[in-house]
Formats: structure tokens, sequence, C-alpha cells
């Protein structure tokens, strides 16, 4: 087995994927609505555009152990979904659970730095500080008057990754922070690239860089849209201090991956460049179904969309 089918196979079995193979399961047992499931947010229409809703949760062992960064990411997360639809945020609420009120202290000290970095402000909630666990959800709504789908990449499109490397791991885990101490004003004025690009008519298809790494954000991607790519490797931006394997499985604060028609690549990315986001082409999308990724001469199948769902989006 070659090197890079190696990289494939433990990618493929890595939480991020799996996290995310997961959602077929769920999805599965659920009654298809209106509204299109596989993308960062709801999206429903009104008659000035897009109500956004969506909501993220923390993994446990996240919030016991890193509870600041985790009440700062579960603010900063559901920012970033409604960015990636090509939206703004309104409000958020949390439900937050704990063993006590000092307990949820650093949960909600974090929640709090977040709402004032991104300017959105939490406005209500639910709280239980006698629970026998430590549990995190944060939800949003945003509105956008024109939209980055997940549906919408087409075959001949670009694939650009954006992504903020002014950042470092919060280690033990894959989290790429550019954000906490950052600039005031910086980070929210980063993501308004993302809404600036849709109602520009330069972009319609984005999602942000979540759990799976870039490749499986991709792949959600693509899956939505019926489609297949190529990825190059090489061309992913990526700090240079960094271990490879570990950033294709990071979690950037700032990082997307886009679908952008031939014609309007260089100024994608002329206006990341501009506010000095790292970003490039990573690959081709086609109509294969089949996503492929390379690395110098070899090449390797991440992933068969005609043969397996990877989050069965319908």
């Amino acid at each position: 087995m070659s090197a890079l089918a190696s990289l494939v196979g433990r990618l493929r079995e890595s939480r991020g994927f799996q996290h995310k193979s997961d959602i077929s399961g769920v999805l599965s047992r659920l009654p298809e609505g209106a509204i299109a499931i596989g993308d960062d947010c709801a999206a429903i229409p009104d008659n000035d555009g897009y109500l956004l809703f969506a909501i993220e949760g923390m993994v446990s062992d996240f919030v016991r152990a890193m509870p600041w960064f985790a009440g700062y990411s579960s603010v900063m997360v559901n920012v970033s979904d409604i960015y990636a639809m090509g939206g703004r945020p309104i409000a958020v609420v949390d439900a937050l659970w704990s063993g006590s009120t000092y307990e949820a202290k650093e949960v909600l000290a974090g929640m709090a730095a977040a709402s004032k970095v991104y300017g959105v402000p939490i406005v209500g909630g639910h709280s239980n500080v006698r629970s026998d666990g430590a549990q995190l959800a944060v939800s949003i709504v945003g509105r956008a008057r024109k939209l980055l789908t997940s549906f919408d990449a087409k075959p001949g499109d670009a694939l650009i990754m954006a992504v903020d490397l002014r950042g470092n791991y919060e280690d033990p885990y894959p989290f790429w922070n550019a954000s906490v101490g950052s600039p005031e004003g910086r980070a929210r004025d980063d993501f308004e690239l993302l809404p600036a690009l849709a109602e520009d008519g330069l972009c319609d298809a984005a999602k942000d860089i979540s759990m799976a790494g870039v490749l499986g954000t991709a792949l959600m991607l693509l899956e939505c849209s019926k489609v297949g790519a190529r990825i190059d490797l090489d061309l992913i931006p990526d700090p240079n201090d960094s271990n490879f394997e570990r950033w294709l499985g990071a979690f950037p604060s700032f990082g997307f991956v886009l679908s952008v028609r031939p014609k309007h690549v260089d100024v994608v990315i002329a206006r990341f460049a501009a506010r000095e986001i790292a970003s490039a082409v990573i690959g081709h999308v086609d109509a294969s179904r089949e996503v492929v990724v390379t690395q110098g001469d070899e090449s390797a199948l991440l992933w068969n969309l005609r043969e397996e769902a990877f989050i069965c989006a319908r």
C-alpha cells in the first residue's frame, strides 16, 4: 500500500470523519422536510432573503478539559456556520449542563468573550448546574441576502481553501486557534468576506472547515452537490511548522472550502489576500462523484460517492 493510500485510510478512520459519517444514521431516521439538509445552517426563505438557523454541540471531554475555550468555541463555530452560508449572525442562545455554578463559570466566561469578539449577543438559553456531566450546545440565528450553499458546486469549478494561518493549535485537540488574542475587530471583519463574495456574485457554494478537516469538509460539499473532485494535497495552505497529517484533520477558527467558477478565482483569492488570509486552488470539481486525492506522483481514492454515502445528504 502506498504512503498516500495509508494516509487516506487513517483519515477515513479518524474521529472527525467518523463523527460526520454518523450523521447518515441520524438523517435516515428523520422525516424528509422542505429544507435541504447538509448545509451549515437551515436556510429558511422569507421576503427579505433567508433566515439562517443552526446549532452546535461541544463534545463532553472538550468541555471538561478546556471549559473556557469550549465556551468560546461554541459561539465561534456557530458564527462561522452563519458566515459560511453568506449570512450575518443576529444572536445566540445556549444550553449548558454542569455540576455547579462554579464549574459553569469558565464556560460562560468563554462564551461571553466570543460574544464580544464577534459582536453577537447571547440572548437567553437553558442552564442546569446540578447535572452529573458537562454538556454544552449553542444555537444561532442569522440572515442572508444571497446564499452560499453546499448544493451549488458545479463540474469545472475550482476548489479553494481559505484559512487564517496566524494561529496555533490548542493542544491536545486539533483546533487551530487564530481568533483568541487577535487584534480587536479582525476576526469579525475577516468573516465579512464571505457574505461579500455571495452578494457580489463571486461564489455561491461554500462550507466552513469542521472537525472532519479540509478533506472531510470538501467531501460533504461535493456529496451535497452530487459531484466529485480531484484534490492536490501539495497545494493545501498549511503552517510551515505543522505535522501535515495533523493539519489535514485540523479544525481552524477561520477556514472555508469554496467552489468557485474559473472566471472568479483570481478575484476571490485576491480578496482573501487583502486581509492576509491564506488561500489557494487545491483542486477541481468534476462529474465523477469520486473524490480522489493526489500527492506528488501518487493518487488515492478518498471516497466513491456513487457507492457510499458520507453524510447521506438529501
